[in-house]
């Protein structure tokens, strides 16, 4: 697969290519795309700044910023190496929503300094991606941002993850005869992407929430917590427990990993509620295989990884979102998330334990997110 893989990027020089919409062959069409005629477009949005929406790419043109402090499974790693990265999320909005989304990888691991260029860059786009940003920086971006800007702000790694997630409990609580009211859900993992799935599940009703960073279960008791993680104490671990995973896991119901490889246990898996829901969510290695997970008595598995049922990934979430927040001229709330997810678990007409959420390719997955988020 490495193999093949560089020499797919080597050959392509690049994933992403800017072409023009217009053909672009003779004097005619120079004097409409560049001088004079485009001064008939100027003139209207100097008049208009609102107008560059009509006269220009910006309905239709995304920034994806990244600092490359947290990329994939590889940490903070440069900017240059990100670039990959990004160039696929391009093809994809391309691909699924039409967007033209622009990678652009900066060299500055500033909170402050990628707010001020995201406000420096705003005339230029019709909305902001944020990607592979370390948390608790990325929280603090995301957030001021979302004031700040005019344009839809995303942060796919919290969001993208966090909706996926939705969608696919939605679907398995009917398999299990469960409901959202009285199952018991932990969540292993602090950051970007935990922290969110909390949030959004919170949102959509589940009561029961316990969460786990390195240290522990996120808990009144600990001194050590960021502002963050204090903050979701307002919506998790509602009965106070203090102690690890073998504790929070005992009468669980679901298991979702956002955290590191091989951590789950058999023991683990026979200490939850019965028919235990699992997302073993870290990649490209998961917390479990899904195969042990089976055999130790798991009845529903999710992963991040293509090569088994349900993979939990971003891509059947992020493009509707932002081509819908985008054409609803709406900042990315928690409601527009969980209209999202529920718009993505109706994909699924027929839910089995082996597909409770939609494949990438599948049939009207953009449409269903898209069309949940505009009609509402």
């Amino acid at each position: 697969m490495q193999e093949k893989s560089l020499k797919f990027h080597s050959e392509l020089s690049g994933k992403i290519k800017i072409i023009p919409t217009h053909e672009f062959k003779d004097h005619d069409d120079l004097k409409m795309v560049y001088t004079p005629g485009m001064a008939y477009a100027v003139e209207e949005i100097a008049r208009d700044p609102k107008l560059s929406f009509k006269y220009t790419w910006r309905s239709k043109a995304v920034a994806i910023l990244c600092d490359g402090t947290d990329v994939l499974g590889y940490g903070n790693i440069a900017p240059e190496a990100a670039i990959a990265v990004m160039e696929g999320k391009s093809v994809i909005f391309e691909h699924f929503a039409g967007l033209s989304a622009i990678p652009m990888c900066v060299r500055t691991q500033s909170a402050e300094e990628v707010i001020k260029l995201a406000k420096q860059i705003e005339p230029s786009f019709g909305a902001i991606q944020l990607e592979d940003i370390k948390a608790p920086e990325c929280f603090e971006i995301e957030s001021t941002l979302k004031k700040e800007l005019s344009i839809p702000v995303f942060h796919d790694d919290q969001h993208g993850t966090a909706v996926v997630t939705l969608a696919g409990l939605i679907n398995s609580l009917p398999l299990v005869n469960k409901t959202k009211e009285d199952i018991k859900i932990v969540i292993n993992g602090a950051g970007a992407a935990g922290l969110a799935t909390a949030k959004l599940l919170d949102k959509y009703g589940f009561k029961n929430i316990v969460i786990l960073d390195s240290r522990g279960i996120l808990s009144s008791d600990r001194n050590d917590l960021n502002k963050y993680k204090i903050e979701a104490l307002e919506f998790s671990n509602p009965e106070n427990i203090s102690g690890d995973l073998d504790l929070a896991l005992q009468n669980a119901d679901v298991f979702i990993g956002v955290s590191v490889r091989d951590l789950l246990t058999k023991k683990h898996i026979e200490s939850m509620n019965s028919k235990p829901i699992i997302f073993a969510l870290a990649n490209p290695v998961p917390e479990i295989m899904p195969e042990k997970a089976l055999e130790y008595g798991a009845f529903i598995i999710g992963t991040g990884r293509a090569d088994y049922p349900n993979q939990v990934n971003n891509v059947l979430a992020f493009p509707g979102i932002v081509k819908g927040a985008m054409d609803s001229n709406s900042q990315i709330s928690e409601e527009l998330l969980v209209n999202a997810a529920i718009g993505l678990a109706k994909c699924v007409e027929k839910p089995t334990p082996e597909k409770i959420i939609p494949g990438a390719f599948d049939k009207g997955v953009f449409e269903s997110v898209y069309n949940e988020i505009v009609k509402n």
